[in-house]
């Protein structure tokens, strides 16, 4: 495969004892700087994994109750 020239400049320079602009590049040219979109499975899964935890008043489950005494059927019914 051939050499760019800017390559074989930079590899000329090298010979030559000077410094490589390659070394002069920050990191973060070398980084994947790309978002994701969506997410990944095991972001999926830990983010509903206590979803349904402690809800079980949505299925009407929860524990409580109402206690009515209705004091009008005793007095129509107390003759």
């Amino acid at each position: 495969m051939a050499q760019s020239r800017a390559k074989k400049m930079r590899q000329k320079l090298v010979r030559e004892g000077r410094r490589n602009p390659e070394e002069s590049r920050s990191p973060f040219a070398f980084a994947d700087l790309r978002s994701r979109k969506t997410k990944s499975k095991t972001e999926l899964i830990n983010s509903s994994k206590n979803k349904f935890k402690n809800h079980d008043s949505y299925n009407g489950d929860d524990g409580s109750f109402l206690f009515v005494i209705n004091s009008t059927f005793n007095l129509c019914f107390s003759k």
